[in-house]
């Protein structure tokens, strides 16, 4: 089968080495496994990442969101049959999704929405995870609740920020801050549905009393985590909480402790990772957005369609995101 790795990490993405297509045999399913045909791709910060700092001995195959249909399943899988169109966002210790077929564990897919197709529906899962788990699993707030508080979302414009403000305005009663800094961006925010956008490349604390809000109860850092950390501890409540995905080089505890604020750390690929007792609640989320979608009570939030999955079109969406200037989703679709 037809896939695309990278043979050595560190490399420009502008190098004709840093993606290269190769040959691999078709896999077999283990016992929970699903073979799936892919039909669409997503591009994720962590593709860039791994390309440029995770060692390889072998060409490794990226990609993480995915969409297509199940063509074999293993001897114990039981949520889903052959002929299932479905969309996961895949395990980082597994071959990746830029490959024509892949295999992935039935509890971490997802029915794909039967309103969308396939490029709509491989925009959504890693952020739909990470954004949901961020939001009612590490936040602890419930569904219909937060009446009165504020959620502030760094990077709003961006793939998770993208999903987090739907589903902080849809399905929480919290007051939604997003930050954004291009007319582009911000429009995307606003119809998204953020109540207030406010621009990150300015003060935060100024930003916020230009909205006349003085400080905040929940934070969501998705991005630059590090260069805005200290401007989040004074903006925040005390006892307020400070969510985030990115990886900050060093992050110092300390400051938060004066205002006994909490911090949580949100990484959507742990439950596979550890393959934890709970790990069928990223299917059991995924069956949720589904239907969300379906209802329209949420969208997809892709972007731009960078046309069929090839080494020069994956190549441009990995330097789309290296340049900071995307917004929601880039998606691929066809072999």
């Amino acid at each position: 089968m037809k896939a695309i790795a990278y043979p050595q990490h560190g490399l420009a993405i502008d190098d004709p080495r840093a993606l290269i297509e190769i040959e691999l045999p078709r896999p077999v399913p283990g016992p929970r496994d699903l073979l799936v045909e892919v039909r669409a791709v997503s591009v994720n910060p962590v593709d860039t990442k791994v390309r440029r700092n995770m060692a390889v001995s072998e060409p490794r195959v990226l990609g993480w969101d995915a969409a297509g249909i199940v063509r074999e399943v293993g001897a114990a899988v039981s949520l889903f049959k052959p002929g299932d169109e479905v969309f996961y966002a895949g395990s980082l210790t597994r071959t990746g999704s830029n490959s024509e077929f892949q295999l992935v564990d039935e509890r971490i897919v997802g029915h794909k929405p039967t309103a969308i197709g396939f490029a709509q529906a491989a925009a959504l899962p890693l952020t739909s995870i990470t954004a949901w788990e961020l939001l009612f699993d590490r936040l602890a707030i419930a569904e219909n609740g937060g009446d009165g508080a504020t959620l502030l979302i760094v990077g709003a414009a961006g793939g998770v920020g993208s999903m987090l403000t739907q589903l902080a305005r849809r399905l929480t009663r919290l007051q939604v801050i997003g930050t954004a800094s291009r007319p582009e961006t911000r429009q995307w925010v606003h119809a998204l549905g953020a109540h207030q956008i406010i621009d990150h490349h300015r003060p935060l604390v100024e930003e916020l009393q230009r909205i006349g809000i003085k400080e905040v109860d929940y934070v969501a850092s998705l991005t630059h985590t590090d260069a805005h950390y200290l401007q989040l501890i004074e903006v925040l409540k005390p006892q307020g909480h400070l969510a985030l995905i990115d990886d900050p080089e060093q992050l110092d505890v300390a400051p938060m402790k004066r205002k006994c604020l909490a911090l949580h750390w949100e990484f959507m690929f742990t439950r596979s990772l550890f393959e934890t007792a709970d790990m069928i609640r990223q299917h059991e989320l995924l069956e949720r957005v589904s239907i969300l979608i379906d209802t329209g009570v949420l969208q997809t939030t892709l972007s731009e369609h960078f046309g069929t999955i090839t080494v020069a079109n994956l190549r441009r969406a990995h330097a789309l995101l290296e340049s900071g200037k995307a917004k929601g989703k880039i998606v691929l679709e066809e072999f």
